[in-house]
């Protein structure tokens, strides 16, 4: 079994980055006899030439280029497991629960995120997404660390900050109504055509009447884009996010009911944590990143 030790890799490592021996050695502290004494050892072990002496200034041989290539791996590893221990030992998690709500725009969301996730690569972010108030569920019963959704803002549990907005919209498919779309228009008269809704998650919490009409047919459904789709094909009319439908209504594929009785909702969207003392040092940094 060959019998190589780090040391003898830090000091490969040293001698190669730095250029020469003698750099090696001021870099790494060391005489150059016991730098020299180290290179030895490891080509003693390994049965074969590392560097080729012949000219004024040592190079690799071919056996040591891969071998040195190799070792780089070893080292960047061991680099790691000192990463990851000095995160452990300052009590970093490793990692944090988020739970994003159903019509939070991703885009804005998963860039803050992204950039924590590359800043902090000893915690690991798990991205629960949840409907209505299944979001409101994980928080409160300490299964994500913080939620991206609307909250309930009078509520002192919550500590939240503000995100954005969004507009809620009840469109249909232009053939979908058989009667004329106007101002006077009301939801007395849906009650007779399916409404597509979104399933909520939570499982203990009241649900909530989040704009459904109560005698009417209705398709329930797991997310806003499959919620979309239905109401595209004519099989029902719903309330969506005004982000997810832009393009939809600009071609004219949706068209907007809204009315002096049907009115757009506007609703807020915050970043949200249990108001406590404590939170651990990760989940502090990410708070801070919103």
């Amino acid at each position: 079994m060959v019998n190589i030790t780090l040391h003898q890799l830090f000091t490969l490592n040293a001698v190669i980055t730095q250029g020469s021996i003698q750099s090696g050695a001021k870099y790494l502290n060391k005489t150059h006899p016991s730098v020299i004494t180290a290179l030895k050892k490891l080509e003693n072990e390994l049965n074969f030439s590392l560097f080729d002496r012949t000219g004024y200034r040592i190079t690799l041989t071919k056996e040591g280029r891969v071998f040195y290539k190799s070792a780089q791996r070893i080292l960047d590893n061991i680099n790691e497991l000192g990463s990851l221990s000095l995160h452990l030992e300052n009590n970093e998690e490793t990692e944090l629960n988020i739970a994003i709500g159903d019509i939070t725009p991703l885009g804005s969301a998963l860039s803050i995120l992204r950039t924590f996730s590359r800043e902090n690569t000893f915690t690991h972010l798990n991205l629960l997404f949840d409907n209505l108030e299944g979001v409101n569920e994980r928080l409160l019963n300490g299964q994500a660390d913080l939620i991206v959704h609307h909250i309930d803002k009078s509520d002192i549990r919550y500590e939240y900050k503000d995100f954005g907005r969004v507009e809620i919209i009840a469109v249909v498919a232009p053939e979908f109504l058989t009667m004329p779309v106007h101002n006077r228009l009301k939801y007395s008269n849906l009650v007779q055509y399916t409404q597509c809704v979104i399933r909520d998650t939570t499982e203990k919490l009241d649900t909530k009447n989040h704009f459904v009409s109560e005698h009417s047919p209705t398709i329930s459904v797991g997310d806003q884009h499959t919620k979309k789709e239905i109401i595209k094909q004519g099989m029902a009319w719903g309330h969506m996010p005004s982000f997810l439908i832009e393009t939809e209504l600009e071609s004219g594929e949706l068209i907007s009911i809204n009315s002096d009785y049907i009115k757009t909702h506007i609703i807020d969207l915050v970043v949200s944590r249990l108001h406590k003392v404590n939170h651990g040092i990760m989940a502090e940094k990410l708070w801070n990143m919103f």
